[in-house]
């Protein structure tokens, strides 16, 4: 599977799939979209306005105490993709997360995390190969204002926005792996359904809950 190396806050680990059906995958949108909701309620938290205009694709993960909520519940996070000409979003597509080397110390329980993919070229890292941005993520407790941001040449290519759930201290990420949920993402859609054409060939369509997500995305972009 091909891998997105990542610059972010997250500690990885593997769990193993769970077979899951479209209506709890549907539920694990919905949840995260209320992830987002409430971040964005959050004055001092809140992923800026400016920036989700300008993101060309977005990733939320959900980390617990013991880590990331992977296939487990349907796939620990997803991923939606801006379309250049029209600026419509693709689709969710599910991923996984996996293991990452880095430093850290924590003592948070609990966050929310958004990835926002500020370019074309990163958006396309999502399928194409396995690719690592260089740098170190860094924040304050509770500060989505301190994103980590990965860097492509002279401008920030990766933003990293948290909401974190208790005291978190720091952080210092080498890589992060995220890959497409591959059961999840077929279940969903009811046929073969690899990132690719979830999020670039525009082949599926957006579910209710799913359309909720990107409305959501896009009041909070006003």
């Amino acid at each position: 599977m091909k891998m997105l190396l990542l610059t972010l806050m997250l500690l990885g680990i593997t769990i193993p799939t769970f077979a899951v059906d479209q209506s709890e995958l549907d539920e694990r949108v919905r949840k995260l979209t209320n992830k987002f909701e409430a971040m964005q309620d959050k004055p001092d938290k809140k992923v800026p306005a400016e920036d989700l205009r300008k993101a060309q694709g977005v990733i939320l993960l959900e980390r617990t105490k013991a880590g990331f909520i992977f296939a487990f519940e349907g796939g620990g996070g997803l991923a939606m993709v801006r379309d250049p000409k029209s600026q419509k979003w693709s689709p969710p597509a599910f991923l996984n997360a996996n293991e990452a080397s880095l430093g850290f110390q924590v003592g948070g329980q609990q966050s929310f995390i958004v990835i926002l993919l500020m370019t074309t070229n990163a958006t396309r890292l999502l399928t194409q190969g396995d690719i690592e941005l260089g740098g170190e993520a860094r924040g304050t407790a509770g500060n989505s204002s301190a994103g980590a941001e990965g860097k492509t040449g002279s401008q920030p290519s990766i933003k990293v926005y948290d909401d974190r759930q208790g005291l978190y201290g720091g952080a210092a990420l080498k890589g992060g792996a995220l890959s497409g949920n591959d059961d999840a993402n077929n279940t969903y859609y009811k046929e073969y359904a690899p990132l690719e054409e979830i999020l670039f060939k525009r082949k599926f369509k957006p579910s209710e809950a799913a359309g909720k997500l990107i409305e959501k995305i896009e009041q909070n972009a006003k």
